[in-house]
């Protein structure tokens, strides 16, 4: 396994912070170097100085992208943070959606999307919602249009949702479970850069932006928040982490309990 010298570290670091907006600690460094030493093995390379050269090169431009998929951390799993989407449910039941929007902004491999799908249709039927999953990591986008998981991992969906929505592999598939296709159909994966402009992607009643903001420094999450409440409809909520706050970012949220935000107006009906 090759090492990685500071100089080389800070140099990858920036790159990521220009390209995705995730900043790095010192602290990261070896996790960089781990993650990247496969890319050194799969070109056959001796040194961290060289990848740089390869990945910022012009021979092989999909590579920028193979090494932003490596480097982004992507830990979810099913209903994380339950509480988040009991106030969802409860919420379609108080205000009376006929229709709801949302979109999770960092779906990662598609747990959260899932979720969000399964509590959705549960409360408002198949005709009564929809859901945008993005993500900067295309390999974590296809992993979720595939919609397959191991059978671990879907001891957080409560059994009744379990029996509904998802379906029990066989044969080659023994050990797995895949999401229903029927909840697929009002689900749209794209994969979108957060730190970027925005494509036109409509208005949402609500947005997950769980579990990313915590990559970004100030400045860049000011311009995140700021370019994704624009997409917010007034009266919409928008949701972080437990572990994130929106706190002092912009006027146009109110705290209604942590890590849950309303944008200031009233919410058409």
């Amino acid at each position: 396994m090759a090492s990685i010298s500071d100089v080389e570290f800070q140099r990858f670091a920036r790159l990521l912070y220009e390209q995705a907006g995730i900043h790095l600690s010192e602290r990261k460094k070896v996790m960089l170097a781990t993650r990247l030493n496969r890319r050194l093995q799969h070109y056959g390379l001796r040194s961290f100085g060289q990848y740089f050269k390869l990945v910022t090169g012009d021979e092989h431009p999909e590579e920028m992208q193979v090494m932003i998929d490596h480097l982004t951390t992507n830990e979810t799993h099913f209903f994380r943070e339950p509480a988040h989407f009991d106030f969802l449910a409860d919420l379609i039941k108080r205000e009376g959606y006929d229709f709801c929007r949302v979109w999770c902004a960092a779906s990662s491999s598609g747990e959260e999307v899932y979720t969000l799908a399964m509590v959705l249709d549960d409360a408002l039927g198949m005709d009564g919602w929809a859901v945008l999953g993005s993500d900067i990591s295309s390999r974590m986008l296809k992993q979720a249009r595939r919609g397959v998981y191991p059978e671990t991992d879907n001891v957080s969906i409560p059994e009744r949702l379990l029996r509904r929505y998802c379906l029990q592999g066989v044969g080659a598939q023994a050990g797995n479970f895949a999401i229903d296709r029927r909840l697929k159909r009002n689900i749209e994966l794209r994969q979108i850069n957060l730190t970027t402009q925005l494509p036109s992607i409509g208005s949402f009643d609500l947005i997950f932006i769980r579990n990313v903001m915590i990559y970004f420094d100030q400045p860049t999450k000011h311009q995140v928040v700021k370019r994704a409440i624009g997409h917010l409809k007034p009266g919409g909520y928008i949701l972080t982490s437990h572990s994130e706050t929106l706190h002092g970012i912009t006027p146009e949220l109110e705290m209604i309990r942590p890590s849950i935000y309303r944008k200031l107006g009233h919410r058409e009906r």
